[in-house]
């Protein structure tokens, strides 16, 4: 056999296409094997890329160091093909295996099918991403990886075209890479697709989105989900033509070997160097399994399409055409078969082990002790039933043996020996190992966490002049554009009139359109492209125009950014600012305060809420020394203010996580934030006047929220305390209260009840008196305080209504 062949007039590296169909036949094995560990109780759920191998294969040929993917779960043999995954580390992920080593994507924190490389070092610093190939961390949700494409793509267009980014060389060579989006056909319905097709057809992106269309969304059929059946078709008018800009569609069938080779190399050229987005739809795609392993397509596919299935399998077609061309004997493939198969048997056996071997050494270790516990408690005989039960129990994982103990300490409980206590600090010792395996990098863990930012205190003197809020921002983005050429502003009506309360007036005019940018009314692809720019070592403030817009973009902030750094154990990150503004504006739709949806959901990005513009500016510039994302809620009402601009406006820093108190009293305490702490100032000097002392602390930062436990020391000298806000009931004010009266013990020092200041339980009426009647005012807080005085001092302050 000769290292090349002649096919279709073309010549044919005989290696390669065997090596091709050897990863295809293990993948395969590995997708067959894995379902049957779900079913044997080695593992909790299987989704699989078996049928889509052949596409992969191809689309990995022009896949470069440099190079991004963000794609979705069904993708393993792509990573096979480029070398960012082992079969073992597949299996891995299958059983959880909580090792960086063993599961380098996740730690075990994910479910199988979830890829990504770790373009992070130890130290949680930029490993260089133009010496490998890139993965972003996968998630979930359906089209959830759209977003964060376009910010792939886009990062190359402003590699390529802002020269002051031309020595980042470990980011990019010239913007030369592509960002590689995967989906299947199903999901090409949901609306992060479509938004991001359009943002990245506007942006002209080196984008390859390639859609593996199998015909289905679990049981539902094409003509359920797209438009004559094809997203192709559906999106013809996208393409290119010689009059204006717009996609290469390039359509090609599934089990084609040769033309899925030609299809990628085409839309490769063209993304790379043309700058263009491709879309690659791949149809007559299979999947002979069925979705996963929650259930059976036998159940909704008919007998005539499960037997076309089984003739157009890629891996059915594959062999034929190289059967048919000669390229290897019907004996050659069948031994190059057996040894894929039992080389993805291999990987699995070595995974098994691994991630077994790992449990069993915490089980024998506690099981050592729990014996010798036997052997001095009186409850012996319990102890050897529950150690007989753990030793008998089948596939053990780590809660078996933590529960184990924990019986046993309970039934211990009046004991006092040796080996009680050695069980004491097994537990312990298990306790801090299992909060890194499953609770760590919720936020970054490194040398620029967010909490390590040194203070600088502002400076002000005699020549610092006294301005609208606004200009305060705009000396602030002025200063931190002209000091980092990875800083850029993008947003709805950002970039020309400087956005609509003029923060980054004159800055486009001054730092160019790729500096401060404006787009189209998309919040969700507003974010996404920030997030992939900061994958890609860049500083993206991306603005959101409304705090109420933010639920457009709430999915892709909450499953995509919020998880980034604890969903690949500190792996990646995306130091995002998302920068919006809220609270005190009238109506419905443009004042809402969601505080509680955003602490709720946003867990893994600082939610910072300045006073005033000042505030903000110290919180820019901290975030922007620091790898954790957040998100800045400016306060609307507030940029007309006058404020005076700092000395050191570009170097000052506000921490977070530290309350101020900006207030001193005596009576009660208020914790506040944001556009309330001047309500509240307001209502505090009416109430001196009837000798009531009232301590104000603004806690600029919800997330992290007072990580020195300082307000309870305010707790300690007023014995009374008021948490107010212009969330809902039970929202931001029923997360302060949490966190002050429990976390911090704060209720050991009441001599009243804790009292909260809301807004009603609905949104915003509009004009003045529905926003006096919807959110608290100056007279709410003062009535409430009085009436907390009061009852305390009934004679001092009687009824007043």
């Amino acid at each position: 056999m000769g290292v090349s062949k002649a096919v279709s007039k073309k010549k044919i590296n005989v290696e390669e296409v065997l090596a091709d169909y050897r990863l295809a036949v293990e993948s395969r094995e590995a997708s067959i094997i894995g379902r049957k560990e779900v079913f044997m109780g080695k593992a909790k759920f299987g989704i699989f890329g078996d049928g889509k191998e052949l596409p992969q294969i191809a689309m990995a040929k022009v896949f470069r160091n440099g190079d991004f993917r963000s794609g979705y779960y069904r993708d393993q043999t792509f990573m096979f093909a480029i070398g960012a995954l082992t079969v073992q580390q597949y299996f891995a992920q299958l059983y959880a295996h909580t090792s960086i080593e063993a599961d380098p994507a996740s730690g075990g924190r994910l479910m199988n099918g979830h890829f990504a490389n770790r373009l992070l070092d130890e130290s949680g610093k930029w490993k260089a991403q133009t010496s490998m190939k890139n993965s972003s961390a996968d998630i979930s949700p359906t089209a959830g990886q759209m977003p964060r494409l376009v910010g792939l793509a886009y990062a190359s267009k402003l590699y390529r075209h802002i020269d002051e980014l031309k020595d980042l060389s470990d980011f990019s060579i010239n913007g030369n890479e592509i960002a590689f989006g995967t989906i299947g056909n199903a999901s090409t319905s949901e609306g992060h697709f479509f938004e991001a097709i359009n943002a990245a057809g506007v942006l002209q992106v080196p984008m390859v989105m390639a859609v593996w269309d199998d015909d289905y969304g679990i049981s539902v059929p094409k003509e359920y989900h797209t438009t004559k059946g094809s997203i192709s078709e559906f999106l013809a008018g996208l393409q290119r033509n010689k009059d204006g800009q717009g996609y290469e569609i390039i359509k090609v069938h599934g089990w084609d070997y040769e033309a899925l080779i030609a299809a990628f190399q085409k839309a490769e050229q063209i993304a790379r160097n043309e700058h263009v987005p491709v879309l690659v739809h791949v149809d007559q795609v299979t999947q002979p399994q069925g979705h996963s392993t929650s259930g059976s397509h036998e159940r909704y596919k008919s007998k005539e399409r499960l037997e076309w299935e089984k003739e157009h399998d890629c891996l059915v077609k594959f062999r034929e055409w190289i059967l048919s061309n000669e390229l290897a004997s019907e004996e050659q493939l069948d031994e190059l078969e057996k040894d894929a198969k039992e080389s993805a048997k291999t990987a699995r056996v070595n995974a098994w082990n691994a991630f077994i071997n790992d449990i069993k050494k915490d089980q024998e270790t506690a099981v050592v002790i729990l014996e010798a516990l036997a052997e001095e408690s009186e409850h012996g005989g319990q102890i050897i039933q529950i150690i007989s039960e753990l030793k008998k129990t089948l596939n053990p994982i780590r809660l078996d043996t933590y529960k184990a103990v924990k019986k046993v300490l309970r039934i211990t409980r009046n004991e006092q020996t040796s080996a009680r206590a050695s069980l004491v600090a097994w537990l312990k010792k298990a306790d801090e190992e299992n909060f890194k395996r499953f609770s760590s990098h919720v936020m970054s863990e490194s040398e620029e966490a967010s909490l390590k930012v040194p203070e600088v205190k502002p400076v002000f003197s005699e020549n610092s002049p006294l301005v609208d809020g606004r200009e305060v921002l705009q000396a602030c983005f002025d200063a931190a554009l002209s000091r980092d050429p990875r800083v850029f502003a993008i947003g709805e009506d950002v970039g020309k009139i400087g956005d609509v309360n003029q923060a980054f007036a004159g800055l486009q005019e001054k730092y160019g359109e790729l500096r401060v940018t404006d787009t189209g009314i998309r919040e969700t692809t507003i974010i996404g492209q920030g997030i992939g720019a900061a994958l890609r070592g860049l500083r993206p403030i991306t603005e959101i125009q409304y705090l109420d817009y933010l639920l457009y973009a709430i999915q892709t902030l909450s499953d995509d950014l919020a998880t980034l750094q604890y969903r690949t154990v500190g792996g990646q990150k995306a130091p995002l600012i998302i920068r919006t503004r809220g609270h005190r504006l009238e109506g419905v739709w443009h004042s809402g305060s969601p505080i509680g949806m955003i602490l709720n959901s946003l867990r893994g990005i600082n939610v910072l809420v300045p006073r005033d513009m000042t505030q903000a500016a110290g919180f820019y510039n901290t975030m922007l020394q620091s790898d954790d994302p957040a998100l800045i809620i400016e306060c609307l009402n507030g940029y007309r203010l006058k404020e005076r601009i700092p000395d050191n406006i570009g170097e000052f820093t506000v921490p977070v996580g530290v309350p101020e108190v900006i207030r001193e009293g005596a009576d009660v305490t208020v914790v506040t934030y944001g556009s309330m702490c001047r309500i509240v100032m307001q209502a505090a000097e009416e109430l001196a006047e009837y000798g009531i002392s009232v301590e104000i602390v603004d806690v600029q930062s919800l997330l992290p929220f007072d990580v020195h436990h300082t307000l309870v020391e305010s707790l300690k000298k007023t014995n009374r305390v008021v948490f107010a806000d212009e969330d809902v009931p039970g929202g931001a004010s029923a997360f302060m209260m949490q966190k002050v009266l429990e976390e911090q013990g704060g209720y050991y020092h009441l001599d009243s009840q804790p009292v909260t200041i809301t807004a009603a339980e609905h949104r915003p009426a509009y004009a003045s008196d529905g926003d006096y009647w919807s959110k608290p005012n100056v007279e709410t807080v003062f009535d409430k305080i009085y009436e907390l005085m009061s009852e305390a001092e009934p004679d001092r302050f009687p009824p007043i209504y």
